[in-house]
């Protein structure tokens, strides 16, 4: 039975608030859960006292019996200073897909004068500077 310890969604339309739960990672998000283990409340400022409660105590007991976090949850506990939250590191993220490559190929193939038309001359003053004369 694989463990996670993970975020139960409460609160109403629009005001989320979540519960730090145990629960069998097959388990509903809201469903089902073995233990609750602390909560969290997103919409209080982020150095209030009530934004986050943790039983440390609970969480390093499952911790021990093979239970694993999810990416939030990990987020908290590496705050708390139970886990170590291993930094990410993907180098093609910033890199751009496929049809912006295409177009900038296509974009570095043409001349460069031919690149952007010359635009028209005006013939008229703008309506603003035509009421002033």
């Amino acid at each position: 039975m694989p463990l996670k310890i993970r975020l139960a969604r409460a609160g109403t339309k629009k005001r989320p608030y979540y519960h730090v739960v145990i629960a069998d990672s097959r388990a509903p998000r809201d469903g089902r859960f073995i233990e609750r283990l602390g909560h969290f409340n997103p919409l209080v400022a982020k150095d209030a006292k009530d934004r986050l409660k943790l039983d440390l105590k609970k969480i390093k007991t499952w911790l021990g019996k093979g239970a694993t976090p999810t990416d939030r949850v990990l987020r908290f506990l590496d705050e708390a200073g139970v886990m170590k939250r291993p930094a990410r590191n993907n180098p093609k993220k910033a890199q751009p897909k496929k049809k912006a490559q295409e177009r900038a190929a296509a974009a570095a193939a043409a001349p460069v004068g031919a690149a952007a038309p010359a635009p028209a001359p005006a013939t008229e003053a703008p309506a603003g500077e035509a009421a002033a004369s």
